[in-house]
């Protein structure tokens, strides 16, 4: 029997999913991906949940992303707290930085807050980066001990091995997206060839981050079997095995929480 698939980053709440999110899914569960894990990017009256669904499991992260800076106030931060608060298996997430958005100051103190936060309430972080890894590492610096063992994702990872390695020596996990399905990324695969099999994640990041042949396209779950597939042809170990880790360190991760 072929080992699920753990789709550990997707948008399953944006609009655009609004037309077919039940046709969405159940394509996802004909490929095989049956868990998610659903972050948050902004403030929500009501939070989103996956209608219950056979068959399927979700995660759900709240955060405060870069992208939404210049809407994001203090009552939002308070939100995410009290959230964090009443729901005890919620991640911190979707934060971060990005060098292409604006208000750097304001993205550095939001982030730091929102690290605080997983810190006080012993959450996992979703972690969005573009340009900004060093950045990050040193803004974590001081709450890496604080946080649980089980740090979080470092989402949509691109990069080299070194700086995927300081990720995984504060315990967070690789998550792995459609950046090598491209040949062109030749760091990127070649980091996520030489790390631990263990320090790896499956996402697709869907809506965004098309995988190749599928440029222009809206993304979606079901996609993480042509990931998995470029995954497998850049690792050594035999595809049930690379299935059933991947599988099992996503679980163990969202069990954490």
């Amino acid at each position: 029997m072929t080992v699920g698939l753990f789709d550990t980053h997707c948008h399953l709440d944006f609009e655009a999913f609004d037309v077919d999110r039940e046709e969405v899914v159940q394509r996802a569960l004909d490929a095989g991906v049956c868990k998610f894990l659903i972050p948050g990017t902004q403030r929500v009256s009501e939070r989103f949940r996956l209608p219950a669904t056979p068959g399927v499991e979700c995660a759900y992260g709240v955060g405060l992303h870069p992208y939404f800076i210049a809407q994001h106030t203090a009552e939002d931060l308070a939100w995410v707290a009290t959230e964090l608060a009443h729901d005890p298996r919620l991640w911190v997430g979707e934060i971060g930085l990005d060098a292409h958005c604006p208000a750097w100051p304001l993205q550095e103190q939001l982030f730091v807050q929102q690290v605080q936060l997983a810190v006080d309430y012993q959450r996992p972080l979703i972690v969005h980066h573009r340009d900004t890894q060093q950045q990050l590492l040193e803004l974590l610096q001081p709450f890496t001990p604080l946080l649980p063992e089980q740090a979080g994702i470092l989402h949509a990872f691109s990069g080299s091995y070194e700086q995927a390695r300081e990720w995984v020596k504060r315990g967070f996990k690789i998550g792995v997206g459609g950046v090598i399905t491209y040949p062109r990324a030749k760091k990127t695969r070649r980091a996520i060839a030489q790390l631990p099999l263990s320090s790896l994640v499956l996402e697709t990041d869907a809506p965004a981050m098309p995988v190749c042949g599928h440029q222009g396209q809206r993304n979606e779950p079901a996609r993480l079997t042509q990931i998995v597939n470029a995954l497998a042809e850049l690792r050594t170990e035999p595809e049930e095995e690379l299935r059933t880790t991947l599988w099992q360190t996503s679980c163990a991760l969202i069990a954490s929480v």
